[in-house]
């Protein structure tokens, strides 16, 4: 097996990374589209983080940092990969930049049914902070 190599996508990875996440990720978001992920990489070109293996991605992050908290979203690694090390790069790769951009807490959304992931971000060092709740309001039409 190659070398893992992890980048930032381009804008002509998108309609990659979208196929990618129907296989590999957990459930779906409002912005799981061709415009949605084209904002996402406009406004902040080294935020979707893949890895590829042979020129195919293999799994991806979106380390979102708006100058006052740092987040990650779509942790997804391809269903067949998993368990090789591909997240923990992918993480890695994230908390450097969280780090070099000044950031000093990550933060994960994690559905709480996914327990697989449960169990990967436990693994990564991070901790679930119960007296939280997410609110959230669709915009628009």
């Amino acid at each position: 097996m190659t070398e893992l190599r992890i980048r930032a996508a381009t804008a002509d990875d998108l309609d990659t990374v979208l196929a990618f996440w129907k296989v590999a990720a957990e459930g779906t978001s409002i912005s799981d589209d061709r415009d949605g992920v084209e904002r996402l990489v406009a406004r902040d070109p080294e935020a979707l983080i893949l890895a590829e293996r042979d020129g195919e991605v293999v799994g991806t992050v979106i380390a979102g940092f708006d100058g006052w908290r740092c987040h990650l979203y779509r942790l997804a690694v391809h269903p067949e990969r998993r368990r090789l090390g591909i997240g923990s790069a992918l993480l890695a790769a994230a908390e450097e930049r969280f780090v070099r951009l000044g950031g000093r807490r990550g933060d994960a959304m994690v559905l709480r049914r996914n327990e697989t992931a449960q169990h990967a971000w436990r693994a990564a060092g991070y901790a679930p902070e119960e007296h939280w709740r997410r609110w959230v309001k669709p915009l628009g039409g």
